[in-house]
């Protein structure tokens, strides 16, 4: 997930400060992914010194507000117009610990497989008991979160195809 990318097309609406950005930041991700407000600041100073940033004023209460800089709108759009690379593939601890488990000695791969595969589908009853809570249709924040939803139902039943295939080809050994 990209905080940083995240953070510069949020302020490419309009100034903001850090608390702001973090409020906006989880709602319009459908509060899956809390973001740490220290994350939050971080981010924005190397933002700042990277030149896509600026402080823009501050609030009454001495908070920065924060606007972004040509370079900052340039990076945005670029963003938007350009596919995320899924060329390099995030590490997946699953297939990690799966792959491990299948060459160390003395560990029951199956048993691994096993309970993995019970815990995705308890996440994947989770998942689908938030969905069906939303309303029909969703607008704002509910879409936000349906669409978030989606993709992690998606992800969690492709997981559990996995993990039935990875029990074939070990019990076919």
């Amino acid at each position: 997930m990209s905080v940083r990318q995240s953070l510069l097309a949020i302020l490419a609406e309009g100034e903001q400060y850090g608390y702001q950005l973090r409020h906006e930041f989880e709602l319009r991700t459908g509060r899956t992914w809390p973001i740490n407000i220290g994350q939050v600041y971080t981010t924005l100073n190397r933002l700042v010194r990277d030149g896509l940033v600026e402080e823009a004023g501050r609030q009454d209460d001495g908070s920065v507000n924060y606007r972004l800089t040509f370079a900052g709108r340039e990076e945005v759009e670029k963003w938007w117009a350009t596919a995320v690379d899924r060329g390099a593939p995030n590490r997946d601890e699953v297939a990690i610990k799966v792959a491990l488990a299948a060459t160390a000695p003395g560990v029951d791969v199956i048993d691994v497989v096993s309970r993995q595969k019970a815990e995705t589908l308890r996440v994947l009853q989770g998942y689908t008991r938030q969905k069906r809570a939303l309303p029909e249709p969703s607008t704002g924040e509910d879409l936000a979160r349906l669409l978030v939803l989606d993709s992690l139902i998606f992800a969690a039943e492709a997981e559990a195809r996995w993990l039935d295939l990875v029990g074939q080809r070990l019990t076919a050994r």
